[in-house]
């Protein structure tokens, strides 16, 4: 008897690690918005990102991921793009991507991304499809 077992009907957790929880609140929950659900310390802070779960891991040594780790799809990138600059969000520069005044780049099929890290360096995104 063959048992067929799927996760697509599971809630998604997502994760990104910090060194220093006390920043990390203040930036998820403060200039992101994002509602604190529990302080887990010395482990993780956990977030509500819309229905998914952000879990805040609490790090001694952090590795950078050389690519972004989290990403929220907006409906207006520019109008997301000013809020989070006049939150203190200063969006990243890559060499020899075309971006925007705002930092905000266009796909080829139209997708627009701008980037941006979190205290520790991780980078975060923010996207209209």
């Amino acid at each position: 008897m063959s048992t067929q077992f799927s996760l697509g009907d599971r809630p998604l957790v997502a994760f990104v690690s910090t060194r220093d929880p006390a920043r990390a609140k203040t930036f998820y929950g403060e200039t992101l918005g994002l509602r604190l659900v529990s302080e887990e310390l010395p482990f993780a802070l956990v977030f509500d990102a819309n229905g998914i779960t952000l879990r805040v891991s609490v790090v001694n040594q952090l590795h950078l991921a050389p690519y972004t780790v989290l990403g929220w799809q907006v409906p207006d990138i520019a109008a997301a793009a000013i809020a989070l600059q006049q939150a203190g969000v200063q969006f990243e520069r890559y060499q020899g991507m075309p971006q925007d005044a705002l930092g905000i780049w266009q796909a080829p099929g139209g997708a627009k991304v701008a980037w941006f890290k979190d205290p520790d360096g991780n980078t975060l995104s923010i996207a209209q499809h």
